[in-house]
């Protein structure tokens, strides 16, 4: 089992508050958007370990540890079902300001998506790129603050009347079609609209419309402040498509592939498979791939889904989702009750939300985090919160 160093990124729209009061350290005054624990090659988890001939421990990129014993280190199920890798990537995520709407493609899309580009010779690091990889991205989100995001289309008769609330003249034309049948291709064709339209006339419109949200507050209030971080943009009329959800401490989201959504504030612990595949469609100044996009993007109502984890005896709590490359859950320890037996035949990242619960022989506070091998014996102890990310194998 080792302690783990690791990276904050410093997304334009992050909190720059919410990270540092979790770690118990001063604010540097500049966003702290996620914290990432794992072995993602952009900026892979640290620990220190004894390797080869040396003696002395010296500090290591998870990565290069798992390439050289990938089966002692994530096990040889793991290994088969997933490769010499870690599958998935933990974070804790901060978000000061909306993300950008994006949705995420299903693994045969990724894999077809990426031989394509690949075949065509689009440079992996280009502006246009869709495709940095060919494995899909599903992600949980679980709230450690008041959570608020858009997950999933909602009714098209809703998304009408918060738009006719409005009263904007060039939103009609999205309510008569949001009227239409069946409701599949009414989201198609008002999407498909708001991204193709006229970038002024848009931006007018998103103008009117954000003052109109901003008037009447309530239930609108969510596309004002939207609109103040991406003034013109037409994903703010795109968001008014969409469940707008807030989460409770433990409360949990699922996104899965095709699912278009965009988190706007909180604190969570965040899961996803280890790729780097975004399609975007609208809050961000980056590439929108259009065609893409309506091709992946699953055009159908859906109730956004909340999660709450699921008690066992053994106290774990358990995020359930339909993916194998991520396994998620929760325990909280009390003081004086016997320690909890983690031991897994899989790898396993522990995290530390709350309290100052004992891991093995560490002491953990909360932000901190461990790594521990396949089928390395580890108990915890003591009090406080802890988040176990592992896979299914």
């Amino acid at each position: 089992m080792d302690r783990l160093s690791n990276t904050v990124r410093p997304y334009a729209w992050g909190s720059t508050t919410a990270i540092p009061e979790l770690l118990g350290v001063a604010p540097t005054g500049e966003p702290q958007a996620e914290m990432w624990m794992g072995a993602h090659p952009g900026a892979p988890s640290r620990l220190t370990r004894i390797s080869g001939a040396s003696e002395t421990p010296t500090e290591q990129p998870l990565t290069d540890v798992i390439a050289a014993d990938p089966e002692r280190e994530l096990g040889a199920a793991a290994v088969g079902k997933f490769g010499p890798r870690l599958p998935f990537l933990l974070k804790l995520l901060a978000a000061g300001a909306p993300l950008s709407l994006q949705v995420h493609p299903d693994l045969e899309q990724a894999k077809n998506g990426y031989e394509d580009e690949e075949r065509r010779s689009v440079p992996i690091d280009a502006p246009h790129r869709t495709y940095k990889d060919a494995n899909h991205k599903p992600e949980l989100i679980c709230a450690l603050t008041p959570f608020e995001g858009l997950c999933g289309f909602r009714r098209p008769t809703e998304a009408a009347q918060a738009m006719a609330a409005l009263g904007v003249d060039s939103l009609k034309p999205y309510v008569d079609l949001l009227g239409a049948h069946p409701e599949e291709a009414a989201l198609h064709e008002v999407l498909t609209a708001i991204l193709t339209a006229d970038p002024v006339e848009m931006a007018e419109t998103v103008t009117a419309a954000a003052a109109a949200a901003e008037r009447l507050g309530g239930a609108h209030a969510p596309y004002a402040r939207i609109a103040h971080h991406f003034p013109g943009d037409p994903g703010v009329i795109a968001a008014m498509l969409l469940n707008h959800v807030q989460l409770q401490p433990g409360e949990a989201l699922f996104l899965g592939a095709g699912v278009p959504h965009a988190y706007l504030g909180g604190l969570g612990v965040e899961i996803m498979a280890n790729s780097d595949n975004v399609l975007r469609c609208g809050l961000t100044p980056k590439h929108i791939d259009v065609p893409e996009l309506l091709r992946i993007v699953r055009f159908e109502a859906t109730d956004p889904g909340i999660l709450r984890p699921e008690a066992s005896p053994s106290g774990e709590e358990l995020y359930e989702t339909p993916v194998d490359e991520f396994r998620l859950s929760r325990y909280d320890l009390s003081p004086g009750a016997a320690p909890v037996d983690l031991t897994r035949p899989t790898p396993q990242i522990l995290l530390c939300t709350a309290g100052a619960p004992r891991v093995g022989t560490l002491d953990l506070a909360p932000g901190s985090s461990v790594f521990v091998p396949s089928g390395e014996t580890v108990e915890a102890s003591g009090t406080g919160t802890l988040f176990r990310a592992t896979v299914v194998a």
